[in-house]
């Protein structure tokens, strides 16, 4: 019997997560995160393939050669789900198996590694191809006296 959108559902809701059903097809469920404050991750449920995917981090300001050659030896490292970019340059995660072989559990392993992959780099994507606007982030919030908790990760960046 196929998995269906309603039985992710109801799972979701016995762990207490937030989520949306967008059509009669998809559910998109907001994980927390660690490096980033949410984790989102839509699932999608055709006749014949089940596809997962999730938005990581937008099309980088700079430095492109090497956040894509990090992406691709990430990629080396991944089952099921891989690093994509779409038409505008932004980066997700995506992964498509056949509806027959997915359940619950597999369900509940492949939100696990999407958060996980996903939130554990951010924090790598974002010195790799958005290192300048944390510097001008950080002169900025250090000239008004503002707080740095959120950029504190990215310390060892700024120079003296």
């Amino acid at each position: 019997m196929t998995l269906t959108v309603t039985e992710v559902a109801d799972f979701l809701a016995s762990q207490d997560l937030q989520f949306e059903l967008v059509g009669d097809k998809t559910v998109v469920v907001s994980l927390p995160g660690t490096n980033k404050q949410f984790v989102n991750v839509a699932m999608t449920f055709g006749e014949k393939l089940f596809k997962i995917e999730s938005f990581v981090a937008r099309n980088p300001d700079e430095n492109h050669e090497a956040v894509y050659r990090w992406i691709l030896e990430q990629n080396r490292k991944l089952l099921v789900i891989n690093y994509c970019l779409d038409h505008l340059g932004d980066i997700y995660l995506s992964g498509t198996l056949p509806i027959e072989t997915v359940d619950l559990s597999q369900v509940d392993q492949l939100l696990g590694v999407t958060l996980s992959t996903s939130d554990n780099s951010f924090n790598m994507l974002l010195e790799l191809g958005f290192r300048s606007a944390i510097e001008k982030e950080w002169a900025w919030r250090t000239s008004k006296g503002m707080d740095l908790a959120n950029l504190e990760s990215f310390r060892h960046l700024i120079g003296d």
